[in-house]
Order: C-alpha cells, then structure tokens, then sequence
C-alpha cells in the first residue's frame, strides 16, 4: 500500500492516501485523479476538494471504510456524516448502499438519537438535503411529535411508556411540565436548532395537520429561548423566519399580546418589508383583542410624533380587510379602544391635524354608539393645537356624528370657545331635530286608546328634556311653544273632567225621571 495521492480537504488539513483503494470505492476520486495525471509531471499526485461536507473529520471515516474493504459500523451518531460524503464522494455502489439501508431502521431510533442525527444534518446542508437524508430524520422527528401529542394526554415525552423524554429518567419536573403544557414536551429539545431547520420542521408539521396552535406556541418559545446568545444577522433570520412560518397558520394560533411581543423584538431588527407587512397583517386581524398599552408604540427614530400612529392607521386597515366590518361586537371593541387611544395621542404637540383626523375617522361610523369621547379627545388636541386654522378645526370637528352626541357635550361645545362656532349651531340643530322627533312621537300617543296619565309623563319629560339645552335665544321660541302646548294639553284635560261630571250628572237625572230612557252617550272617558 502506497501513499501516492495528496487530498486537499477544504484547506483544513491535507491526507496523504492510497489512490487505487481510495479511487476504487469513490467515483469523485477516480475522476479528479484521471484530470490531474493528464496535467501533471510529478509522480505525486494532488487533488483539492472543495466543500466537502464534515471536512477533514468525515474525509477520516471516508478512508477508514475504504482501507477496511468496504467494512465500518454505522450507528445513528455518524451514519448522517457517512451518507452525506457518500453521496458527495459518488460512492454509490458501497458506502451509500449500506447508509440508505441503515436509514431504513429510523423509525427504531430513540428520540436522542434522532435529535443527534438532526444537529449533524443541520450542519451539512446542502448536501443533507439534496440526498433525502434530511428528510427522512425530520419525517421520523414530526412524525414523534405528533404521534405522542396525539396519544397522550397529559402530552408526555416520547420515552416515556411509549416513549421517554430523554436520557434523564429522573425528570420530575419536565412530568410536571408537561402535564401543565400538553404536547409541548418538545419545545425546549428543538431551540438548539437553527432557524432553517425549524422552518423545516414546522413546514412538515403544517403538512402533517399538527395543531396549529401549539406550532404557534413553539415559535413564540423559539424567538424567547432559542437566539438570546445570537448575533444580529442570527436574530434577524430567526424573527423572519417565525413570521412567515406564524403568517402560514391559522389566524388564531397564537395571541394578539404574543404578536406584539414579536413586533416589539423584530423592530430594532429592520427586517424586510414583506416580513413587516405579514406582521401587521396578523396584528391587524386582532386588533380588536389589543390593549391600550399594546397600542402606545414610540415613533421610529426620525419621526416627530411621540407614537407610531401610521403604524395603528395601518393595524386599521388589515382590521377592516380581514372582515372586522362584519361583526358589530368587534367593530364596537375597536372603536371603544381607538377612542381611548386617541385621547392618549391628541395632547402631542407634534402630531398633525390631518393625521389626527385620520385616526378619528378610521373606522366607519357604526363602530361608536356615542361620539362624547371623540368630542372630548377633540377638545384635547385644539387645546394643545391652538395654533391651526379654522379650516383645519372644521375638518377635525367634522368627524363628529352630532346625532350621537349626549345632551351634555352639545352644551358644552356650544360654550367651548375653541370650537369654530359653527360647530356649536350644528350641535344646537342636532338637539332641535331630536326635539322635534320627540314631540312627533308625543302626537302619535294622542290617538284614541292612549292614557291620559302616560300623557302627563311625557310631556314632562319633553319639558325636562328642554330645560337641559342651553338654547340660543333663537331656539327660545321652540321652548316656549313647547311650554304652551303643554298647558293646552292640561287645559283640555280639565274640561274633559269637567264635561265628563257633567255628563255623570244628566245621566242620574234622566234615570230618576225615566228608567226606561235611553243614556246619552260618553263624550269623554
């Protein structure tokens, strides 16, 4: 046996080999030796092998196999080394033949060693993808996932009657976790794991129908655990990743306060637009399940305003998209938190009248059963804004519904000076027409049937009603006629009373005089 061939294994270290033996089992070899001898003219050959995958350890057990006459033992431990060189190495007839065979034993392997054989094949992507062995070690991986989590229900590790979580047979406290934390026994396993494996990972999870719910709960403890000793670049990939994989999910599978979570990570990041726009797509779709806290973002760096308010105009946006609209009870929890929120950005100084405006006008009317808390947010923002045009507090002022507008705010604004004053004739005539609705209902109860006592209580009320406008010497009329028609109405219910003793009287008389004569009829009851 010679030392006739020098290999050049990724410039890590250099073998001196066999190049018969060696050219023998390996189909790469025989080639690049057939090249180097028709340039050569040295009787020592030399070949460089780039990218090599395992390098100079995987080269060593690539040898030892080939001076062992095609003979080595492959255990779960190195079998992925072993396959990934022959596939590389062209061995097609021996070495790669004797790791497909033993492959075809994962399904026996414990959950360790399917772990081990995952982090070796992490390590030689492409090559552990391209030649299905990647594959096959997450098909068995998922495929223990889901089948434990199925089966079990207190969601224990795969060793543990069926299966054990790990080497650890002592695990008190990983029993009592998973027995709080069903199926996710497996989360801590997988954080060691980088973010192109658990893409991987969860894609073949989607595919197998595991509760998306629990993938999304693993992915928040990812982005937790799984980088906080990363770099930048390391973080950065992992955030991408998590939001693409979470905006394949259902849209329920993990939490609004979780999502913002993410958002408040994945911010320093600057991660690309498309991520961004996925992440506030899914933000958007629970907007109505945010807290007010989760809402007071800091502008980015480079904004004037004190919050990020183009960030929440476009939350409202992906809201109404994703059918926000047709469910009233959503639209009102939305509008309820929009209006504490625009009470917390309108003292900024910085914030701009038609951005204010935007906020207000967001979401469609129907989102409010009652426009005093954007009355009162716009008084806070004139208050501080002093300084805007008329026409600008005209458009502010514009967005409110009078109609939903309390008694209480109309007088108020009709004494607000820092409302435009037309503001103030509008508020009055809102309260002028829901007068007159109120006594057009008041005519309807006059028809015949109704209840003279019921009369009296409405017309008080209407009275009452009045009396708590602060009506402009204009509307004093409306008052006073109001007043009038009232005494009329009392007026006219004395006389029917009187009529009616009257009436009482004559009857008893003619019934003493006749007893066979006929009553005059009830002209009043």
């Amino acid at each position: 046996m010679t030392c006739d061939l020098e290999v050049d294994v990724n410039g890590e270290e250099i073998f001196l080999v066999d190049k018969e033996v060696l050219s023998s089992f390996s189909g790469k070899l025989r080639e690049l030796t057939s090249k180097s001898l028709a340039t050569s003219a040295t009787r020592n050959l030399r070949v460089t092998l780039h990218g090599l995958p395992g390098g100079a350890e995987a080269f060593e057990l690539m040898t030892r196999f080939c001076y062992s006459n095609g003979r080595t033992r492959m255990s779960p431990s190195n079998i992925c080394l072993l396959h990934c060189i022959a596939h590389f190495m062209e061995m097609t007839g021996d070495l790669l033949s004797l790791t497909k065979k033993s492959l075809q034993g994962i399904p026996y392997w414990s959950w360790p060693e399917i772990m081990s054989c995952l982090k070796q094949c992490q390590d030689l992507i492409p090559v552990a993808s391209s030649s299905g062995m990647l594959d096959k070690v997450i098909c068995s991986l998922v495929g223990r996932i889901t089948a434990v989590s199925d089966a079990s229900p207190s969601g224990s590790s795969p060793e543990s009657s069926a299966f054990r979580f790990s080497c650890d047979t002592g695990s008190t406290t990983s029993a009592k976790n998973s027995s709080n934390h069903r199926g996710a026994w497996w989360f801590d396993e997988l954080v060691v794991l980088n973010p192109d494996m658990i893409e991987e990972i969860i894609r073949k999870m989607a595919v197998e129908k595991a509760n998306h719910v629990v993938i999304g709960r693993f992915l928040m403890h990812y982005l937790k655990n799984g980088g906080v000793r990363s770099a930048a670049a390391d973080k950065k990939k992992a955030a991408a990743v998590i939001i693409d994989l979470l905006y394949s999910l259902d849209g329920s599978s993990v939490s609004c306060k979780s999502l913002f979570g993410l958002l408040r990570v994945s911010s320093p990041l600057k991660l690309s637009k498309c991520c961004q726009t996925k992440l506030e797509s899914m933000i958007g779709n629970q907007f109505d399940q945010a807290t007010l806290d989760n809402l007071l973002i800091p502008a980015r760096s480079g904004m004037n305003n004190l919050y990020d308010v183009n960030l929440i105009l476009r939350f409202l946006r992906s809201f109404l998209r994703s059918g926000g609209r047709d469910s009233a009870n959503r639209l009102k929890q939305a509008g309820s938190l929009m209006d504490s929120y625009l009470a917390e950005v309108a003292p900024d100084s910085s914030l701009k009248p038609l951005k204010f405006l935007a906020l207000i006008t967001a979401l469609p009317d129907e989102a409010r059963d009652c426009h005093d808390t954007i009355y009162r947010a716009i008084d806070l923002y004139l208050e501080v804004h002093a300084q805007i045009s008329d026409e600008e507090k005209m458009k502010i002022c514009g967005a409110i519904n009078y109609e939903k507008l309390s008694s209480e705010s109309c007088k108020r604004i009709a004494r607000n000076t820092k409302f435009p004053s037309r503001t103030a004739v509008r508020a009055l005539i809102s309260q002028q027409t829901k007068l007159r609705s109120l006594l057009e209902e008041t005519d309807q109860s006059r028809k015949p049937g109704h209840d003279p006592d019921r009369d009296d209580d409405d017309d008080e009320q209407i009275i009452l009603y009045a009396k708590k406008l602060d009506l402009t010497r204009e509307h004093e009329k409306l008052k006073s006629e109001l007043q009038g028609m009232q005494w009329k109405v009392m007026e006219l219910e004395k006389m029917c009373r009187k009529m009616q003793r009257q009436m009482s009287k004559a009857i008893k008389t003619r019934r003493a005089g006749s007893s066979g004569s006929r009553s005059l009829p009830r002209l009043c009851s």
